[in-house]
């Protein structure tokens, strides 16, 4: 074994890389739907290789592999963050406050009664509320603290552990509960009232022309006979259906298609919308035509737009429309997507930063809309490396800051600095869309690399002592854990349901929102038998990255204080 030896103490980066690729592997595998995740699987497989040695892994390296991952975070969650902070949402912001102060009144009970250290209660409280980058935080405020190095590297190996032990039975618990125990609590049928919900949101009626709406899209030329003396608007409201009237020739000549313009028996139009409307549409307008030089350079396009207009936050589809006038005119919806899940379209679906839509139309149409919806994604963007790297230090350089409270220095430390300068980043984008470019492709792999390379580094330098802990207090923690995670989680659902009387389905999304466990909303889908819960995901699942997150610091204090 002398060959591991030597590669523990010369390449330790060999077995940080073993411990991501092994974890991320493990964390693929789905047993009746279910996977542990790559973070959990990741810290397992480093304590389990930490078994092998004395892993020396530099401070510098845990701290910019940790600084890219909350910064990831921050960006992401910075547009809907602070477009949160408004009236319209105020009860979820609410719901996300209260299960989050829940959790951490748990946890500094437990950790009072049981007298765990400021590792251990953190660890916990990391794991059973599934958010992971609590760790860091943590680990960075006992860092901040002055402790013996024996001392602080025991209470990070009580991180680990703690963590480990909970994360998982945290996160199967989160999933049970959000679409089985919840909508029990309530007293109500997840699937009767995703159907009332539904007929609520749809109201029967139909959009007007214009809205942004859709079927699927084609063109078709038509030469006017039958709609000769009727305006483009007529036209457009007997068609129905949201179609739009994009193109008129006469004599050969385009002239301004405006919703006033009188149609000619002669004209050669370009009729655009809903494939069931543009076929029925002949005997409206006149005779079909082959129309080719009606479409030239008349070019579709397909846009996937990220909402970043916080005027927008909270509204629904049909006020949109309206207040956009005839901005949107010739604009259709394809889909709506919130936290990677699918959202129902219809007039009354409320529209929040950070959705991503998916708009058809002429391109010229859609080149027309977008800039007053968000911002267009394009797989071929660079990430802006200086922006990214210039908020990164400025945000770890805030992280130095303390204020002492006693013999206490409190500080955000590096994590939340990085999460704070993240933030404002990402904020700072939907303001000023020429800068900063950070695609969601790039996002993706700079927190799963910082996320993964940061547990792969904890579980290696602390592997031995995180064993330790694990086999002396397991099955203490196990059962901590399950009421950490239980409590926030029925303390939610009551004051969501009875105080803030919240529809049940959005309590649901919301629930699963505020412990950022994306399972729980597929399970909710599942069990309503409809996308209706996503609704509600948005606003808690961005307040609660960064309240779980920037508790990290706060446990620690307060159980030191203690």
């Amino acid at each position: 074994m002398n060959w591991v030896q030597h590669a523990v103490t010369s390449a330790p980066e060999v077995f940080l890389l073993l411990s991501v690729a092994i974890g991320t592997l493990l964390g693929r595998i789905r047993i009746r739907g279910f996977a542990v995740g790559a973070a959990t699987c990741t810290l397992i497989a480093a304590v389990v290789l930490g078994q092998l040695g004395t892993f020396v892994i530099p401070p510098l390296l845990k701290s910019m592999l940790f600084g890219l991952f909350v910064f990831t975070i921050g960006y992401r969650s910075g547009p809907e963050f602070f477009a949160s902070l408004s009236l319209q949402t105020l009860n979820q912001v609410v719901l996300a406050l209260v299960i989050g102060g829940t959790g951490l009144v748990v946890v500094l009970a437990f950790a009072h009664i049981l007298h765990f250290d400021a590792g251990t209660a953190a660890g916990i409280a990391a794991g059973s509320l599934t958010q992971t980058s609590m760790m860091g935080t943590a680990s960075g405020a006992l860092e901040s603290l002055g402790l013996p190095a024996q001392v602080l590297k025991q209470q990070q190996a009580n991180i680990a552990a703690a963590y480990a032990v909970t994360y998982i039975l945290g996160y199967i618990i989160v999933m049970l509960f959000v679409p089985f125990v919840a909508p029990k609590l309530m007293g109500v049928d997840l699937k009767e009232e995703a159907a009332k919900l539904e007929a609520s949101l749809s109201g029967g009626a139909e959009g007007k022309t214009g809205n942004l709406a859709y079927r699927k899209f084609q063109a078709r030329a038509y030469l006017v006979s039958v709609a000769a003396g009727r305006t483009v608007k007529q036209l457009e409201e007997q068609i129905g259906l949201r179609t739009v009237v994009e193109r008129v020739l006469r004599d050969g000549k385009d002239i301004d298609p405006h919703v006033d313009t009188t149609l000619r028996a002669g004209d050669e139009i370009l009729l655009v919308g809903p494939s069931a409307a543009i076929v029925a549409a002949e005997a409206t307008i006149g005779e079909e035509i082959e129309g080719e030089h009606v479409m030239r350079s008349v070019a579709g396009g397909v846009v996937e737009v990220f909402v970043t207009a916080r005027e927008l936050h909270g509204r629904t589809l049909s006020e949109i429309a309206a207040g956009l006038g005839d901005t949107p005119r010739g604009i259709f919806l394809r889909s709506l997507v919130r936290r990677g899940q699918e959202v129902p379209v219809t007039p009354a679906t409320r529209i929040y930063v950070g959705d991503v839509m998916t708009l058809i139309g002429l391109t010229q149409d859609v080149s027309r809309v977008v800039p007053k919806v968000g911002q267009a994604i394009n797989s071929a963007d660079r990430t802006d490396i200086a922006f990214l790297a210039g908020g990164l230090a400025v945000g770890l350089l805030v992280g130095l800051f303390s204020l002492t409270v006693g013999s206490i220095p409190l500080t955000l430390g590096g994590g939340g600095g990085a999460l704070v300068a993240g933030l404002i980043c990402g904020w700072l984008r939907t303001r000023r869309p020429t800068m900063g470019a950070f695609p969601p492709a790039a996002q993706q792999s700079v927190s799963d690399i910082g996320l993964g390379g940061f547990l792969a580094a904890i579980g290696l330098a602390n592997g031995p002592a995180a064993l330790a802990a694990i086999q002396a207090q397991g099955f203490t923690l196990l059962l901590v854990g399950v009421v950490v995670t239980l409590t926030p989680l029925i303390v939610g659902t009551l004051f969501a349901h009875r105080v803030l009387r919240i529809n049940p389905v959005i309590v649901c999304g919301a629930l699963a929102g505020a412990m950022t466990v994306d399972a729980a909303v597929k399970g909710s889908c599942e069990v309503a038998q409809s996308q209706t819960p996503v609704l509600g995901v948005a606003v808690p699942y961005a307040i609660a990255n960064v309240l779980l997150t920037v508790l990290g610091p706060i446990i620690v204090g307060l159980v030191v204080v203690s």
